[in-house]
């Protein structure tokens, strides 16, 4: 592996030359009328790390709210509290917990004119739990029995079961039954060119470079005052950074190494968002080194988090040791795992993996040896990943790090390491039943460890089917628990989110965010509700 310091001069001289090829050949602005980042009007351009596959709700984009082209029955607030959207009120709920009724805003049109109703709500959840359709978000809804339509302005969810955070579950965007549903939901054309009743209409969609929007003037919450909005798709972050500072960008995502570097430009503001994202190793089972329990519990000691937070996150963020942060309800206290190299040792000592003389484990044979693969251009899991290879190495075991595209990643998962992401603020649920439940392994990035406990599998259903906090608590402490006896996988930081926007858009907001940022998440949030300064 190239050694830190020339591999940080080699990025450098490749940012600048990245930055100057993608200023000439992919300006945010362009021919579909968005401006560049210059500060100018009433447009904006803000620059973001990922790109989605599809922009069509039936195949999961915007699930957890924040879509500009589409709203959702519910939204969240500033403070993750539901409000009404598309629907008048908060649902009303049956006493046994298994009938939501939600009633509708009248006079709502999606983008083409045509009027949103009742039957287009039916229509997107019942198409989403097709099996038909390739959504790997499905699980998600198990809950729902039936979902019917009561005139124009009524739609009642029935559930198998009382689901607690069915109500969270409604702030999936609502796509309409008359363009959608004349086409094949997972090929047709409204995935790339979506229709929505939000404040924004998409009006060009460059796949990896931008996305461009206009106001929606016919939007039922009011015209948006930023008439212009694109989301430039710049993967590396030192590319980013740069394309920021040469004004190309009104505001961008940037780890904390970067985000530092505008502390001091009076013409910035750098707002930082608390997350439910963490950082996470994966160790699959099918894996003779990573799957092996002593190795996985002896990497889950002598990580040196702390030191993953103060130095790669500059104390943006905090020590992970699960997929709850330590600072929510749902933490299960005394699951925390202290750095301890001598423990890791023993550990490895007394189920039989021994050095060898280059100081590397093996164990029957098998040397203790395994690659993690990091996506190309994400410094922060870039040094993530050589940071928990250099911490895995002092107890005997030999990581090689990786850098691939997803389209390099995703066939090696199930027997490959991987430096992967997630997290939820909404609720337990949310995120751990996708990663752990065993029968999801293989499904696309769920259980991306191929992690198989049937403790654990019995702790998800627990907690999905129970309406009773207490239970659910229980539940998911043992989750928990279980992940410290049997780490499937090893659990780094919980990170900060750090953005950097030019003042002229005045005090902005953030809101607690989930592992997918800057598409949804960010200042950028409400922008249909900023008010540039002329």
């Amino acid at each position: 592996m190239t050694a830190r310091s020339i591999r940080g001069a080699v990025a450098a001289t490749l940012a600048t030359v990245l930055s100057l090829t993608a200023a000439a050949c992919s300006q945010p602005g362009g021919s579909d009328g968005s401006n560049s980042g210059s500060g100018a009007g009433d447009s904006t351009v803000v620059g973001i790390a990922y790109e989605p596959d599809s922009l069509s709700p039936l195949l999961g984009y915007g699930k957890d709210g924040n879509s500009k082209i589409f709203d959702g029955l519910l939204a969240l607030d500033g403070n993750m509290e539901l409000r009404p959207a598309l629907a008048t009120a908060l649902p009303e709920v049956s006493d046994d917990g298994l009938t939501y009724t939600y009633k509708l805003r009248r006079g709502v049109k999606f983008s083409d004119g045509k009027p949103f109703g009742a039957k287009d709500v039916v229509f997107t959840y019942r198409t989403i739990l097709d099996e038909k359709t390739n959504n790997a978000s499905r699980t998600e809804l198990d809950a729902v029995k039936s979902v019917e339509a009561t005139g124009d302005d009524t739609v009642v969810f029935t559930l198998k079961y009382p689901y607690a955070p069915f109500a969270q579950r409604t702030v999936l965007p609502i796509a309409p039954e008359h363009v959608a549903g004349r086409q094949d939901v997972n090929t047709g054309a409204f995935t790339t060119h979506p229709i929505g009743t939000g404040p924004y209409v998409l009006t060009k969609w460059s796949k990896g470079e931008k996305l461009s929007f206009k106001a929606n003037p016919d939007y039922w919450g009011g015209a948006p005052k930023v008439k212009k909005f694109t989301m430039a798709i710049i993967k590396d972050d030192d590319v980013r950074a740069t394309r920021l500072r040469s004004g190309e960008l009104d505001g961008a995502i940037l780890p904390p190494n970067l985000a530092k570097g505008f502390a001091r430009d009076s013409g910035t503001r750098t707002y930082a968002a608390t997350t439910y994202d963490y950082r996470t190793v994966t160790l699959p089972t099918h894996n003779k080194v990573a799957g092996d329990t002593a190795i996985r519990r002896a990497l889950d000691v002598a990580v040196d988090r702390q030191a993953m937070v103060d130095s790669i996150l500059n104390g943006e963020g905090r020590a992970a040791y699960g997929p709850v942060p330590t600072d929510s309800e749902w933490f299960a206290k005394g699951t925390e795992r202290t750095h301890d190299l001598d423990a890791a040792k023993k550990i490895l000592d007394d189920a039989g993996w021994k050095p060898g003389k280059d100081g590397i484990r093996a164990k029957d044979g098998v040397r203790a040896a395994f690659p993690l693969w990091y996506l190309t251009g994400d410094k922060l899991r870039q040094d993530h990943a050589l940071a928990y290879a250099s911490d895995a190495k002092k107890a005997g075991i030999d990581i090689t790090t990786e850098a691939g595209t997803w389209e390099v990643i995703e066939p090696r998962m199930e027997q490959d390491a991987v430096l992967a992401g997630g997290g939820s603020p909404a609720d337990p649920d949310f995120d751990q039943y996708t990663l752990l439940k065993s029968s999801l392994a293989g499904d696309g990035f769920n259980n991306m460890a191929w992690y198989d406990n049937k403790a654990v599998d019995q702790a998800l259903e627990a907690g999905r089917r129970s309406g009773d906090t207490a239970e659910r608590k229980a539940a998911y402490d043992t989750v928990q628990r279980e992940l410290v006896k049997n780490p499937g996988y090893t659990f780094l930081t919980h990170i900060d989110h750090l953005y950097v926007v030019k003042d002229r858009f005045g005090a902005l907001t953030t809101q607690v965010e989930p592992h997918d940022h800057g598409l949804a998440s960010g200042p950028w949030w409400n922008i249909e509700d900023w008010t540039p300064k002329k």
